[in-house]
């Protein structure tokens, strides 16, 4: 039953006359909780024009029964031949977000402005682009996929498993994102040949260019580059490395556009993959890590963040190369945030018993590590060097290995630390993400340091909208 049933008979009289294409029904909407409403929606195509090129984007608008008094719930209905184009505006399952549904205020707001807005956000950025013939008989599943969700059937029943592209694939990676980060993980986990098959998902627009075509050219053996995320499925690790290149004008907007962009990206890759590990390189990473979990809804033992591996690594090299200290670095680890408040530490393990040796070896630990933090201060994290570092992280993942690396996880519990926050700590890595974290030496300046981490980042998040 329709609230406001008058007021939104006009505005679908109002749609129907500026649009005469959309056929309006009744069907069941199903909710992300799984509870389920028969609600008013209309499919048609709006016309979009792009790169001099005419469109029909086919849409589909669900009204709520508080309509006018709250935004329609907007959804793409691409046709067996046409992509999703995960962008700003679009996730995977093919909603529609737009800053005139954020900001929806009747009268104001009106059915016929939404599409005209959703008109202009298009002619921005397409949200679909065509398929190859082997790539539709693909799409058609997700497609099957989207419309259980949004016709009827709810969400814990349509997360069956899609059929399996890649049998006989033992240890299969997925790389989300095509930039100089991207391809350098490819290249760096091919060079290192852990995987049987790594996927490259480039999510930008238009054909395969830069690196990604010349990937296709010079043939990397063993490594696909698709658009389609069923191309992901029963990957064993999924590493991360979008960024959003928008106009966002503060820290926060540049972050909660990469938030917008991972919620397109992340219910995709986690419901083909649905046992991988999820490895997180995209900025702020420890943020991203975050979002990453929350929106997976995985465990928190295979979501993890590259988080300070690279520093880590550098430094006990440092230790052992250059102080010629290498007793000190076997069990030494950079933790924290990445950048400039990440610490050395070291394992708990070789702490001498008597309290007086203990002060006399923290003293002259603090002094060589004050020399290779500095010594670290003058490296900077190049795509390849990451790239090296996700290989490296990959390598112990897929042949549980069980080495101990320092990495973003769920650091609530430790160090006093109270709120859901992910920040970089020595952990023991297998197939299942991390398996278990290694305790640290108790350092009170050491803890200060994480827990101000842990309160900075956490008043981060709390102005994201997930």
């Amino acid at each position: 039953q329709y609230k406001f049933r008058d007021l939104t008979i006009e505005e679908l009289k109002d749609v129907s006359k500026t649009y005469p294409n959309f056929t309006f029904s009744m069907n069941t909407y199903t909710f992300k909780d799984g509870s389920q409403k028969d609600l008013l929606n209309f499919s048609g195509t709006v016309p979009v024009k792009y790169a001099g090129s005419s469109y029909n984007i086919p849409v589909r608008l669900w009204i709520l029964d508080s309509h006018p008094f709250a935004p329609p719930l907007c959804f793409l209905k691409p046709t067996a031949s046409m992509g999703i184009a995960v962008g700003k505006h679009v996730d995977a399952r093919g909603r529609i977000y737009l800053p005139y549904l954020q900001n929806w205020s009747h009268p104001k707001s009106t059915l016929t402005g939404l599409i005209k807005e959703m008109i202009a956000k298009f002619e921005q950025e397409l949200p679909l682009y065509s398929l190859s013939s082997s790539d539709a008989a693909r799409q058609s599943e997700l497609l099957s996929y989207i419309a259980k969700i949004t016709e009827g059937e709810t969400d814990m029943k349509s997360r069956s498993k899609i059929g399996s592209r890649n049998e006989g694939c033992f240890n299969k990676i997925t790389v989300v994102g095509a930039g100089d980060l991207g391809i350098a993980c490819v290249l760096a986990v091919a060079a290192k040949n852990v995987a049987d098959k790594v996927v490259l998902l480039d999510l930008s627009e238009g054909a395969a260019k830069g690196g990604t075509m010349d990937l296709e050219i010079f043939a990397v053996p063993n490594v696909e580059i698709s658009k389609d995320f069923s191309a992901s499925a029963d990957s064993k690790v999924v590493v991360l490395t979008v960024n959003s290149l928008g106009n966002a004008q503060t820290y926060l907007d540049v972050i909660q556009s990469n938030v917008d962009l991972f919620r397109g990206i992340i219910p995709a890759v986690s419901h083909y993959s649905q046992s991988a590990v999820l490895l997180v390189a995209s900025h702020p990473v420890e943020v991203m890590t975050f979002v990453s979990w929350k929106l997976s809804s995985f465990p928190k033992s295979r979501v993890i963040g590259v988080g300070a591996n690279l520093d880590s690594e550098r430094f006990r090299y440092i230790l052992t190369n250059l102080l010629k200290a290498e007793v000190l670095a076997k069990d030494a680890w950079v933790i924290g945030e990445q950048g400039e408040d990440k610490v050395p530490s070291w394992s708990s393990c070789n702490v001498p018993a008597n309290q007086t040796e203990a002060m006399a070896a923290r003293n002259s630990r603090e002094k060589v590590a004050n020399r290779a933090m500095e010594v670290l201060k003058g490296k900077g994290q190049r795509s390849w060097s990451v790239g090296l570092s996700v290989a490296d992280l990959v390598d112990s993942i897929l042949k549980d290995k069980r080495k101990v690396h320092s990495v973003s996880t769920l650091a609530k519990g430790c160090c006093n630390i109270n709120s859901e926050v992910f920040l970089s700590l020595p952990c023991i890595l297998g197939t299942s993400g991390v398996i278990e974290m290694v305790r640290l030496e108790e350092d009170p300046l050491v803890q200060e340091k994480l827990q101000s981490s842990a309160g900075s980042i956490h008043d981060l998040q709390q102005q994201l909208k997930l």
